[in-house]
């Protein structure tokens, strides 16, 4: 079932979480360790993020350097295939621009059809660490509304070869991310609005954001996207801080800010276990505010542990 219907249908706010695949040589019984204890609260829907091959160099014999390919998380798609087999859950693989051609995101897109996904979020993705900004792929997108603009295309039975004939059309939900913050790419957040409003008009049904710690910045964003007529449905995204490094390192990985009631507390706190409670607690609160606002559904960013998600849901829902 696509996101929007799961939407559509609910009678009040929905719980989804987001997963981070397992690391090389890892196996998917943490993937399961992860869902197993958050199934009680009933996700309509699970995202699965993707993470992109990246580049090391080796020194070989005779001094010169060996590029070679690592991915250190792969396995999105089989993931959501087992997702859907084990829990009987609605699976939403990230799909990128980066590392891929249009060809392979055709092949990637075919390929998730075949299995029964119904839903995409469709993200342009990081540079490569290597890279001081997004480099695409020769051939490959090198913006997420030309991503959504070839799976549009795809859900009207158009591939990239024009000479299929009676070629079935795909039909994927498109989710894309939202930034109640402002991308950092952009110069400003007008700049960044006219960006998202043309991702819907080229035909994304959903929003989920980044990650925020003070609601009010939610609020101003939604406002903002009904005031340019975007009137699909906008997701908080969600997550709690849990050490004092993740206080130092969040703002700066994600461009976010940390509200000052919110890092007076962290600081005061002695130990990352008396952060993670704070964290916590803020959180719920962030969630019981969000859903009286009558949010459609509170998402939350697991990255790999169940329990502290498990503990905010466990007051909310």
């Amino acid at each position: 079932m696509k996101v929007t219907e799961h939407l559509k249908k609910a009678k009040s706010t929905l719980f989804s979480i987001e997963i981070l695949p397992p690391l090389r040589g890892k196996s998917i019984q943490s993937i399961f360790e992860c869902i197993d204890p958050l199934m009680e609260f009933k996700p309509p829907f699970i995202d699965v993020t993707y993470h992109r091959e990246e580049y090391i160099y080796k020194k070989k014999e005779g001094g010169y350097l060996e590029k070679i390919s690592i991915r250190k998380r792969p396995g999105t798609v089989g993931i959501c295939a087992a997702i859907i087999n084990r829990y009987k859950t609605d699976a939403v693989p990230h799909i990128i621009c980066g590392g891929f051609s249009k060809h392979e995101t055709e092949n990637a897109l075919i390929d998730l059809q075949f299995l029964g996904i119904d839903n995409i979020l469709a993200i342009r993705g990081d540079a490569i660490k290597s890279e001081a900004a997004f480099i695409p792929e020769p051939d490959g997108h090198g913006y997420a509304i030309d991503l959504i603009k070839q799976i549009v295309h795809m859900n009207k039975g158009k591939y990239l070869d024009d000479e299929l004939q009676d070629a079935t059309p795909v039909s994927f939900c498109i989710g894309v991310a939202g930034y109640p913050e402002k991308h950092f790419e952009a110069p400003n957040i007008k700049s960044d609005m006219k960006h998202l409003k043309a991702k819907i008009d080229a035909g994304s049904d959903y929003i989920v954001t980044q990650m925020f710690f003070d609601n009010q910045k939610y609020f101003d964003f939604v406002k903002k996207c009904r005031e340019m007529h975007i009137n699909v449905p906008v997701i908080p995204g969600l997550k709690p801080i849990t050490t004092k490094k993740q206080a130092a390192i969040l703002p700066k990985t994600f461009h976010i800010d940390i509200p000052e009631d919110l890092l007076e507390e962290v600081e005061k706190c002695k130990t990352d276990k008396d952060v993670r409670e704070v964290g916590i607690e803020w959180c719920i609160q962030q969630s019981r505010e969000l859903k009286k606002f009558g949010v459609p559904c509170l998402h939350y960013y697991t990255m790999g542990s169940a329990e502290n998600t498990r503990r905010i849901a466990s007051k909310i829902f």
